[in-house]
């Protein structure tokens, strides 16, 4: 399985039978560019112009949007209803949480989560070995509460989403703060992560991507 970051929190995501790309995010919205990319299927967390642009991915994908579950090209997933904020969606509505499982890897994708999950909602995410988090606060789970996350579904590798970067259209916390957090101050970003089965780490790992 190879991830690419394609910004925000939207990842390319390709596994030897087919690729998925997840929140795809518009360019007005967020003042970042979206690449030119293709895939077989389109996860969307929720209905927000930077998460939401399925039209951008070429490819004819499937598109998954909302609870339940989908297999499509020998990918199962499963989403998971929950909310983006931490008063059961009355300031900023639903979220879908993802479990993507392709090529014997479990990923879970937590989109705009904006609180510790509940205790059924960690059972159906049981078994996680890539999680992707948001970090950057403000519309999402902050560095501290990303990390109590990460804590509550014991991933091997956690890759950090949804912070703020350079030419961001919004106010977001860097992804410092989740790092300090995590007491993994010292991250060099890398392009991309290529990892399968067999090369997962002993112990909890973070991945910045670029």
């Amino acid at each position: 399985m190879e991830i690419t970051h394609l910004g925000h929190s939207s990842f390319k995501i390709r596994g030897k039978q087919a690729s998925v790309v997840t929140d795809p995010f518009s360019p007005q919205t967020t003042g970042l560019k979206f690449p030119k990319v293709e895939a077989d299927i389109v996860t969307i967390s929720h209905s927000h112009d930077d998460h939401n642009q399925a039209e951008l991915v070429g490819g004819s994908p499937q598109i998954f949007s909302g609870p339940g579950e989908y297999e499509a090209k020998g990918v199962k997933i499963l989403g998971v209803a929950t909310f983006h904020d931490s008063s059961a969606g009355s300031e900023r509505g639903q979220n879908t949480v993802y479990q993507i499982k392709m090529d014997g890897l479990t990923l879970i994708h937590l989109g705009d989560l904006g609180h510790k999950l509940e205790t059924e909602e960690v059972e159906a995410l049981n078994g996680v070995d890539i999680l992707l988090v948001p970090v950057g606060g403000v519309y999402t789970l902050d560095g501290k509460g990303a990390a109590q996350v990460v804590g509550q579904l014991e991933p091997r590798v956690v890759i950090p989403m949804h912070y703020k970067v350079p030419n961001l259209a919004f106010e977001l916390e860097p992804v410092d703060k989740f790092l300090k957090e995590m007491g993994k101050e010292q991250v060099v970003p890398q392009p991309k992560l290529t990892i399968s089965k067999d090369k997962l780490p002993e112990e909890l790992e973070i991945v910045v991507l670029e």
